[in-house]
């Protein structure tokens, strides 16, 4: 029996159905016109999936799905594959993908006009130009990235040819990105491949992915890349370590105590015994002589939230309450992205997300503050059919802020992938995302994960990267092939992404009083992202002072180094469902670090400047200026001691800590 009239739903083509996709669907026989669109009428019958006892909700695509893709490829021109790649050490492939799962692809655009984006991030960047400060607008960067005209009259007419109207296409602003939905049996046609279910054997967690695509020939010039693909992804936050429930409290934010001091001999800065112990927004303040600064309001500061992590106020109003009392009643302000949610429960408080906004919100109260809850990943649960794949969360927050007309001034984000289980492809373009937010005035901190160092022979990995990309031999038929060693060597790539895009801030760890390398500070070198010239010299310097043959071959020498910049990352206190705790991880750093560009940006606006934004060139134009070189400690990892902090840059805590006092001198 069919239902109610009310149940009822014409679509006039294929691509439309996806406003009902909360329903489960049976379906009449549709009627396929000669130019490859659907008119139907679907019929809903909410039982339908648990009457058939179905592991995945029936489709209402499948019953028209065979005569599209027959009559889509029989004009589809001789396609060429576009990119091949190995399966990312950790994941297997478990099945088949169902032909009715839905994949939310985005196709990317070339932006033929990135090197004058790029001349412009660094002119308005570069503390030496004439053009520092004055960033650009939405528009202007918009005007820089919009693809050839060609380019997208070429795509469209492709997606046109198989059934996709332009009311199906999500264009961005710029028109360098288009988004559609459509079922893994279309997209393996569209796309000549085949996608299957993968398991991350570490997580088990599941994808929807493909090791290849191809794409007619004439294309290719057209189209950068399209996700999700061959992007297996390992988005996740950095371990974040509980120490301990009994802190051991510094004094009051308002200025250092009358208990026991310690004092750094080399500097001269004194901060309060207990913290050596327990980390709070004094000890911040103290360690990084900041304590006489007033902070007027000025700029912004944001905090991203990701994998069901939830900033919760009522464990802000307890921190406040014992750290800042002048925020007491204030909160900050939440913004979803890609439906994002905000629960307030205290059971659903997580720990990162609080760390994250008590000690970035917290140390530049009361300059404006904002948390974002971006939704997404795992994307794919087999045995319960979700119905959409999706790419990383963070580009789906790249997207949504982008969109924006006034960016926040700065950024913090405590998440990361392995930067080998990110198409080369991916990354280029999503580091592309982070250099037109610094060209618009944001600075971007990013954790710089663990230890980083290479456990196995970098030129091996990037010959087989090369080969890879260069041919159409089935990617693991060509992995069955090589020797061994260079079948280990290419699952073992370990470097960290977003921290090695160029475009960002990095920043590694510290622990104590006087300060010392925290051994787990992630720091290294990318296999994706040559060094930039604006941390050249300095690293060039570390790589000159190691000893000879050191390492030799387990890391990239000419990649883009990080860390940048350190802060502490060990006790911190923050309150979690009503309770204190001691936290810490390199995830500690990083809004650390971002809450003192809050307040460097706060004197800058306060004087009629604008906010620093990208920051890279700026702080290695320093030449060490303004920041606390960190010099002991080390990084051990893969059997090795890792690398050693040292005079000047160095891959554990990279230019080191924040000098506050000097800082707010040197840039106002």
């Amino acid at each position: 029996m069919l239902g109610s009239r009310s149940d009822v739903i014409k679509k006039s083509h294929l691509f439309s159905c996806f406003d009902a996709s909360s329903e489960s669907f049976c379906w009449e026989a549709p009627t396929t016109r000669s130019h490859a669109i659907i008119d139907t009428t679907w019929t809903s019958i909410k039982s339908c999936a648990a009457r058939d006892n179905l592991p995945f909700p029936p489709s209402m695509w499948f019953g028209s799905l065979l005569a599209l893709l027959a009559l889509a490829g029989s004009v589809s021109a001789a396609s060429r594959v576009k990119e091949s790649v190995f399966a990312p050490r950790g994941w297997i492939q478990h099945s088949a993908a169902p032909a009715d799962h839905i994949v939310k692809l985005r196709i990317a655009l070339p932006q033929p006009n990135f090197p004058a984006l790029e001349d412009a991030l660094y002119a308005v960047s570069d503390p030496t130009h004439e053009r520092y400060g004055a960033h650009l607008s939405k528009e202007q960067v918009e005007e820089l990235i919009a693809p050839h005209a060609e380019s997208v009259e070429a795509v469209n007419e492709w997606l046109y040819s198989h059934g996709v109207q332009d009311s199906d296409i999500a264009r961005s602003s710029a028109g360098d990105w288009l988004t559609i939905r459509l079922p893994v049996a279309l997209a393996e046609g569209m796309l000549d491949t085949k996608y299957h279910v993968w398991k991350n054997i570490k997580n088990g967690e599941y994808l929807v992915r493909t090791t290849s695509y191809s794409l007619p020939e004439h294309l290719h010039q057209h189209i950068e890349l399209i996700q999700p693909t061959t992007l297996f992804g390992s988005f996740r936050r950095l371990t974040s370590t509980i120490y301990s429930k009994t802190p051991v409290h510094a004094s009051s934010q308002d200025g250092p105590s009358s208990l026991a001091r310690i004092v750094d001999p080399k500097t001269g800065i004194s901060v309060d015994a207990s913290c050596n112990q327990t980390i709070t927004i004094s000890c911040l303040k103290q360690i990084y002589n900041a304590v006489d600064y007033k902070t007027r309001g000025k700029g912004s500061v944001a905090v991203t939230g990701y994998l069901g992590e939830f900033a919760n106020r009522q464990d802000l109003q307890s921190l406040f309450k014992a750290e800042v009392p002048a925020a007491v009643g204030t909160t900050f302000k939440f913004i979803s992205v890609n439906n994002g949610t905000d629960p307030q429960d205290p059971e659903d408080a997580g720990g990162e997300a609080n760390l994250d906004s008590q000690f970035a919100f917290g140390l530049s109260f009361p300059v404006p503050s904002t948390f974002y809850s971006t939704a997404g990943s795992p994307p794919f649960i087999p045995d319960l059919g979700t119905p959409t794949d999706t790419n990383e969360p963070y580009t789906e927050w790249l997207d949504f802020i982008l969109n924006q007309k006034e960016p926040p001034s700065v950024v913090s984000t405590s998440y990361e992938d392995d930067e080998q289980s990110v198409p080369l492809s991916f990354a280029q373009r999503a580091c592309a995302g982070f250099a037109q937010l610094g060209a618009r005035g944001t600075s971007l901190t990013f954790s710089s994960g663990g230890m980083l160092l290479f456990c196995v022979d970098f030129s091996v990995v990037m010959s087989i990267q090369t080969v890879v990309s260069a041919t159409a031999i089935p990617t693991q038929q060509l992995k069955n092939a090589l020797p061994t060693t260079e079948r280990i060597a290419l699952d073992s790539s370990r470097a960290r992404f977003p921290s090695s895009c160029p475009f960002t801030t990095s920043v590694g760890g510290t622990f104590l009083f006087p300060e010392t390398a925290v051994p787990f500070s992630g720091g290294g070198f990318s296999n994706y992202f040559a060094r930039p010239s604006y941390q050249k010299a300095a690293v060039q310097k570390f790589l000159d002072g190691l000893a000879p043959g050191t390492y030799a071959g387990l890391f990239n020498t000419t990649g883009r180094a990080f860390p940048d910049v350190s802060a502490q990352s060990v006790n911190f206190t923050v309150w979690v469902g009503g309770e204190e705790f001691l936290i810490g991880g390199t995830s500690a750093s990083a809004p650390a670090f971002a809450g003192f560009i809050a307040l460097l940006n706060d004197a800058r606006i306060s004087k009629g400047q604008k906010p620093l934004g990208f920051l890279n060139p700026l702080i290695y134009g320093l030449d060490g200026k303004g920041f606390f070189d960190i010099t002991t400690g080390n990084n051990p990892g893969c059997g090795t001691e890792g690398f050693n902090a040292t005079v000047g840059w160095d891959a554990v805590t990279g230019l080191g800590t924040p000098n506050f006092g000097e800082l707010v001198k040197l840039v106002t």
